[in-house]
C-alpha cells in the first residue's frame, strides 16, 4: 500500500485501547495505558504508586484510544485493505492479543446498532456496496 509519505508498506500494526470494564471501575482500577492517537504512541505507566520514572513508550503505525468509534477504526485500518483487494491485491486483517482485550468487539462488533458494527460487517457492507455499484455501472 502507498501512504501519504510515499512509502510502500506491506504490514501495519494498529493498537486499540479498550475502556475499563464496570468491574474494573468498581474495584478502583485506574488506567495505566494511555493512547496518543495523533503521534501513534502508547504509554504504559507502572501501576505501583511508589514507582518513580517515565512510562514505557511504544510506537505503532496507528493508535486508537478507548473512545474510538468502530467506523473510524474500519476506515483507518480495514477500508484501505479492502480497496486494494478491489484492485486485485491480497489483503489480510487479523486481531491478536490477550483474552478480554476487545478483539471480538473490534472485529465483529455488536449487532444491536449499525454504529457498533465491527470490521467484518463493515467490510461486507463495503464489498457488497462495491458489487452493487459495479452492476449499476454495467447497465
Amino acid at each position: 500500500m502507498v501512504y501519504s509519505a510515499g512509502e510502500i508498506e506491506n504490514v501495519r500494526v494498529a493498537v486499540r485501547l479498550r475502556p475499563l470494564s464496570k468491574k474494573e471501575k468498581l474495584s478502583g482500577c485506574i488506567p495505566v495505558v494511555v493512547a496518543d492517537s495523533e503521534n501513534a504512541v502508547v504509554y504504559v505507566q507502572n501501576p505501583n504508586p511508589s514507582h518513580i520514572g517515565p512510562p514505557k513508550t511504544f510506537m505503532f503505525d496507528l493508535v486508537f484510544d478507548s473512545d474510538s468509534k468502530q467506523l473510524d477504526v474500519y476506515n483507518e485500518v480495514a477500508r484501505p485493505i479492502v480497496d486494494k483487494v478491489f484492485d486485485g491485491f491480497n489483503g489480510t486483517i487479523f486481531a491478536y492479543g490477550q483474552t478480554g482485550t476487545g478483539k471480538t468487539f473490534t472485529i465483529e462488533g455488536s449487532h444491536t446498532s449499525p454504529e457498533l458494527n465491527g470490521i467484518i460487517p463493515n467490510s461486507f457492507a463495503h464489498i457488497f456496496g462495491h458489487i452493487a455499484k459495479a452492476k449499476e455501472d454495467v447497465k
